[in-house]
């Protein structure tokens, strides 16, 4: 036992001081909160140029619809005008209504030097369809219209809640909860696959430097192999520690900082609110155990790999499966969160290679407990089971050299005393 603990001491304080890790781990925090932060704080920056755009209404029946805005101002046009062409004009586009747009929907057309920005397509679209609409209705003769049109555009949106165990009622958000799932997912997958992807690496470093043949020489191969993937473990797990507290630092910063802007700080409270009604404690455990048993899982067939082969380019063919497993669980978890109770959703939160992934989407929108006891057996069982079969893969293939061994010949090695 002494010798594992010397071994996991080795691998994790080998990576944590590292200046690639230091800085990583330092860093990323404050890319996640700039990727989330600063869009919304560029968008409440408005452009100081207002576009100049001329409406040529042959019917004058649209024209007194287009209002100006912080962004566009209209100007009345009588007709089509050379000018209007030229590179040296300030006018930056010309809407031309040639005729009824009910009796020729195409009778409408925008020119322009440069392509047509989405946000003028959309303006000059919703104006005319609203304007298109109102006199469709008119043609019915309807008493009081206007009264019945203000009250046909309010829009009404449903409030959700969600009963607690002890019968309490929370408002709740399921874009939020999908959102958190979500996020989790790509976590699970993204540290899965790098730090699996090191013990890979340093197994055949050790390998082709000859290290390991003095290694094996004082301490047992699956002692080693163990050593290695709890340590290079504990260093994603110390990471994962260190972003959630500078996250949680960093979000009340934020809050601070947006807090004089009524608008962001009312959609902070409202995902403050949600966030809370998601059972933190609850989604930070079944992460923590989705994301060892995960790593577990994959480390040790990484660990099998790079046992076995001599060189990078040997592990394509036993990499690509993989690889291919580890999108096709990404992908599962991201339709999952639309159909989290669905076959698909169901099926691969209990296979153990996609699990980890698929079911931290379904967590925060209640997946049954009995279906996350399940996969959390499946899970650890079948890391247990690998960690067995490529400790005897490990075992052989570790000292073995020169030749490229297959997957029959791996197979082998399982039965070998």
């Amino acid at each position: 036992m002494n010798k594992i603990l010397i071994i996991i001491q080795r691998e994790f304080l080998n990576r944590v001081s590292k200046k690639s890790f230091i800085l990583l781990t330092i860093l990323m925090p404050f890319i996640f909160a700039a990727l989330i932060f600063v869009p919304a704080l560029l968008s409440t920056v408005k452009s100081d140029e207002v576009k100049q755009v001329v409406i040529i209404d042959h019917t004058q029946k649209y024209i007194g619809q287009f209002k100006d805005d912080e962004s566009y101002h209209f100007i009345a046009g009588q007709e089509m005008l050379p000018e209007y062409r030229s590179d040296t004009t300030r006018i930056d586009a010309v809407v031309e209504i040639t005729e009824d747009l009910i009796q020729n929907p195409t009778a409408a057309a925008i020119y322009s030097r440069k392509e047509v920005t989405k946000g003028l397509l959309s303006l000059v679209n919703n104006t005319l369809n609203e304007q298109i609409r109102h006199d469709k209705l008119t043609s019915y003769n309807i008493p009081e219209l206007q009264n019945i049109m203000q009250d046909f555009d309010k829009r009404y949106s449903a409030r959700t809640i969600k009963w607690s165990e002890d019968g309490s009622a929370n408002e709740s958000n399921a874009g939020i909860a999908v959102a958190v799932g979500m996020i989790l997912t790509f976590l699970i997958y993204m540290f899965v696959m790098s730090y699996g992807g090191m013990v890979m690496q340093s197994v055949m470093e050790e390998k082709t430097s000859r290290i390991v043949e003095l290694m094996v020489s004082s301490v047992k191969p699956l002692q080693l192999m163990l050593g290695k993937i709890i340590g290079i473990g504990l260093v994603g797990i110390t990471q994962l520690l260190i972003w959630g507290i500078l996250l949680v630092v960093l979000l009340g910063i934020a809050d601070n900082t947006f807090g004089g802007d009524a608008a962001i700080l009312k959609g902070a409270e409202g995902m403050i609110s949600a966030l809370q009604n998601l059972n933190l404690l609850k989604l930070g455990t079944l992460f923590t155990l989705n994301f060892i048993g995960g790593f577990l899982i994959y480390a040790s067939i990484f660990a099998a790999i790079g046992a076995s082969i001599n060189a990078m380019e040997d592990s394509q063919q036993f990499m690509t499966p993989i690889m291919i497993l580890m999108v096709f669980s990404l992908y599962a978890g991201i339709y999952s969160g639309d159909n989290p109770d669905g076959p698909l959703a169901f099926w691969c939160s209990l296979i153990p290679f996609t699990s980890p992934i698929v079911m931290m989407v379904r967590v925060p929108l209640d997946a049954p407990t009995w279906q996350i006891i399940l996969s959390l057996c499946l899970l650890y069982a079948s890391a247990l089971a690998l960690i067995w079969i490529s400790g005897k893969i490990y075992r052989v293939g570790i000292l073995m050299y020169g030749k490229k061994p297959t997957l029959k010949e791996m197979i082998k090695w399982i039965s070998y005393k």
